[in-house]
């Protein structure tokens, strides 16, 4: 564990980089008003740091633009549309996925040389822990692990809790490097560890025993004891599969992915998690998709990213405890370790 002043270092200075005389948009909430401070107050001692540059930080705080979930705001859009580096530091709301957080993202990806942070959920906990991990490791293992994947045709994925599918891949979909070196053009969550794409198809049984993503991470935490199982044909879940024992989070999440939208129920993501100074997950998602393993979501591929060309409102993450991957018959985790490390 590190500090706090650490971690916000390490998010200001060594990801996103920022330089004297650049313009920051930093948009926080109530909730995260101290950790969007403390960035806000490290962007702005770079620019102190040069006598002939006056701070240019554009800080917005969600609930002046009205109670939770919040539309996205022109005046935010304009801000992003003539940075040159962006945060995003809050918390989720339901519903607000698509009121708020997909129209920013699209306006961050249409701003061509913005580098963007992207921390929702991020908790003072994160901050000085996944924040705090040597990123010169996690770019090392993020290489060998896109090295490994970024040609294959197929890739199997197995946990003793009777998890077991296939994803095949595409040539056509590219796999993406997540690993906190953002450039122009570019946004990643932090903190960060992950290599990802958009699979071609997936089949087989999805069981998620680690945690969910959106707002159901928060509310519901660990799915050790409750795990949700899902059949997937063709690349779409199937919800007359759709097994928890937990009735509540059942209905939610049948709700979720098969009433959003014609795409919510298809499977979106397929990522390895490469942050290996994680240790155990914490149930939040913006730390957990790093751990070592796998997470799969439904709904959006994020196609600027992967080059989908579909798209969905929805997009909820499912974590997996301690896979085996199987990358076109060559083991590349056995049990939730590396295997070439």
């Amino acid at each position: 564990m590190g500090t706090m002043a650490e971690g916000v270092r390490q998010a200001v200075e060594n990801c996103l980089k920022v330089q004297a005389g650049e313009k920051a948009v930093i948009i926080t909430d109530e909730q995260t008003r101290e950790i969007g401070t403390a960035l806000k107050q490290a962007v702005e001692e770079i620019s102190r740091g040069d006598a002939c540059v006056a701070p240019t930080v554009t800080f917005f705080v969600m609930e002046d633009f009205g109670p939770r979930p919040v539309e996205f705001p022109a005046e935010i859009g304009a801000a992003l549309a003539a940075a040159d580096v962006s945060i995003y530091a809050a918390q989720g709301a339901p519903g607000e996925l698509q009121t708020f957080r997909i129209p920013m993202l699209k306006a961050i990806d249409a701003n061509p040389w913005l580098r963007h942070a992207h921390m929702i959920g991020i908790t003072p906990e994160i901050m000085t822990d996944g924040m705090c991990s040597d990123y010169v490791e996690i770019q090392r293992i993020s290489k060998l692990v896109y090295e490994k994947v970024k040609d294959a045709r197929e890739i199997r994925v197995q946990t003793e809790r009777g998890c077991d599918f296939v994803a095949q891949f595409s040539p056509e979909l590219k796999w993406i490097i997540s690993d906190g070196d953002i450039r122009p053009g570019k946004w990643e969550n932090l903190p960060d560890g992950e290599v990802f794409t958009a699979p071609e198809t997936v089949n087989g049984v999805i069981v998620i025993d680690g945690c969910l993503g959106d707002f159901f991470t928060e509310r519901y935490a660990s799915l050790a004891a409750t795990p949700v199982a899902i059949e997937v044909r063709d690349g779409r879940a199937v919800r007359a599969s759709l097994k928890c024992d937990n009735e509540q989070l059942r209905e939610e999440l049948a709700e979720y992915v098969f009433e959003m939208d014609e795409n919510s129920n298809r499977v979106g993501e397929f990522a390895i998690g490469t942050n290996t100074g994680l240790t155990t997950l914490i149930y939040n998602l913006l730390q957990d998709e790093k751990f070592p393993g796998v997470h799969v979501a439904f709904g959006s591929p994020y196609p600027v990213k992967t080059g989908a060309t579909w798209d969905s409102k929805a997009h909820v993450d499912g974590v997996l405890l301690a896979p085996t991957i199987t990358v076109d018959g060559e083991t590349l985790m056995a049990h939730g370790q590396f295997t070439f490390d």
